[in-house]
């Protein structure tokens, strides 16, 4: 029997109150489920699906580091070209390194670029040293036109820094074994390319190279992300049955509630590193699962700043909503509040408190309160924040995603809809 994940899930606000579900009609519909779980099971095992095997691998790793060992030298700034699934995770893991005050001793700022924004790219360019600079171009298509746009701007800046054989060393592209623009691009300036297995996804793509090239040219454990979405991926595929299946509980809930008229789902970690960790989620359950009418609408909150600007819609605007709280065990953590700063009668609660006292209390409330209303939560304890915390988090909910695909009988890893905005938009450039 393999370890437990490393947080604990208490979903039990979601079945009392006038916004839960009867919990006897949930049963039997996820006894029914047992299918989905079954073809889990059988592609883990024939391999259809590879980031399934991405949690026991670790033969790919030392190359890596090798890589991002050599990217560290002498650089300055890391530009991360990409968007969506090629950045969100990334930039994710990225934040357990450098909070926004700087990177840790050694490394490099990482900058990820995930827009076209002029403006952003101006503001770049009078700001950093090109000769201190490398970038990784992330596209799996190559033929991604945004990626493109960036890496077309970027590369004479890096070159009339560096001159042609720096950009062949500061250049690196991660793309698919096959020919298009991105790897042509990289391959006519001699620089390195890595394969992106075609097999995986964008949005699915964070414990690939993807997501772990840029976490351990930050200095983060990429073994330690690895090992932690596979406790999560172990526990589903071992489970003796679909209730004893996390990931399949949480894709069965979302349903149900959908079902119930819930048809929002809000995540809401209370860490300012799971910032992007809500953004990656948002994409990844909007792309996967917004096919031929279903799906649920993703948004991306946060504890404590949403308390002031969204609980009062959350608990007295539409009941239309299932909540998802991601907690941090941080009581007692944080410089104390003097004992001569808090005499004021109104300042009384605070005194002899940590900062961590007030978070844990009032991401406690929060779920109280949201319960309380009749809104149903769900709550995700973390005891801490790491690399394997991470990766079993990012594992359970793309396989709740997963799964919740299976339910709804759709593909999880296409999105069709997209493509017609791209054709238009290299149409209207053709008519310039």
């Amino acid at each position: 029997m393999s370890a437990a994940p490393p947080f604990a899930i208490d979903d039990s606000a979601c079945f009392v109150g006038k916004g839960g579900i009867d919990g006897k009609a949930f049963a039997a519909r996820l006894a029914a489920a047992d299918g989905a779980l079954e073809r889990l099971r059988a592609r883990h095992a024939d391999g259809t699906l590879p980031l399934l095997r991405l949690p026991g691998r670790r033969d790919d790793l030392p190359a890596l580091a090798t890589l991002a060992q050599r990217m560290r030298q002498k650089t300055a700034d890391l530009l991360v070209l990409g968007t969506g699934g090629s950045s969100l995770g990334g930039q994710t893991l990225y934040a357990l390194a450098d909070q926004g005050f700087g990177p840790p001793k050694g490394t490099p700022r990482i900058h990820f670029l995930d827009n076209i924004d002029p403006a952003t790219f101006a503001a770049l360019a009078e700001r950093i040293d090109f000769r201190r600079t490398r970038i990784l171009a992330i596209s799996k298509s190559g033929g991604t036109a945004e990626t493109l746009m960036q890496l077309l701007t970027l590369l004479p800046r890096l070159e009339k820094a560096v001159g042609a054989m720096g950009v062949a060393d500061r250049l690196v592209a991660i793309t698919e074994p096959a020919d298009n623009p991105l790897r042509r691009l990289a391959t006519r300036r001699g620089a390195t390319v890595v394969d992106h297995d075609p097999g995986i996804g964008g949005r699915y793509s964070v414990l690939s190279l993807v997501g772990l090239l840029p976490a351990l040219v930050a200095g983060l454990d990429a073994g330690k992300v690895r090992a932690g979405a596979k406790l999560v991926l172990d526990a589903a595929l071992e489970a003796a049955t679909p209730a004893a299946c996390a990931p399949l509980v949480g894709a069965a809930l979302n349903l149900a509630h959908a079902e119930a008229g819930r048809p929002t789902t809000v995540l809401m970690p209370y860490a300012d590193r799971l910032a992007h960790f809500g953004l990656w989620f948002r994409q990844l359950w909007a792309e996967s699962l917004g096919k031929d009418g279903h799906g649920t609408t993703p948004v991306r909150a946060m504890g404590t700043v949403d308390q002031h600007s969204q609980l009062q819609l959350y608990l007295a605007g539409p009941a239309d909503k299932l909540f998802t709280l991601v907690t941090l065990a941080v009581a007692g953590k944080g410089d104390r509040v003097p004992a001569t700063d808090a005499r004021d009668p109104a300042l009384g609660y605070l005194k002899g408190r940590r900062m961590g006292d007030l978070l844990d209390a009032e991401q406690r409330a929060t779920a109280a309160t949201l319960a309380g209303n009749g809104r149903p939560v769900r709550v995700f304890a973390l005891d801490r924040l790491d690399e394997r915390t991470l990766g079993a988090l990012f594992m359970h909910f793309m396989l709740e995603t997963i799964l919740a695909a299976d339910l709804l009988g759709i593909d999880a890893f296409d999105q069709p809809a997209v493509e017609e905005g791209k054709r238009l938009a290299r149409e209207y450039l053709g008519a310039r």
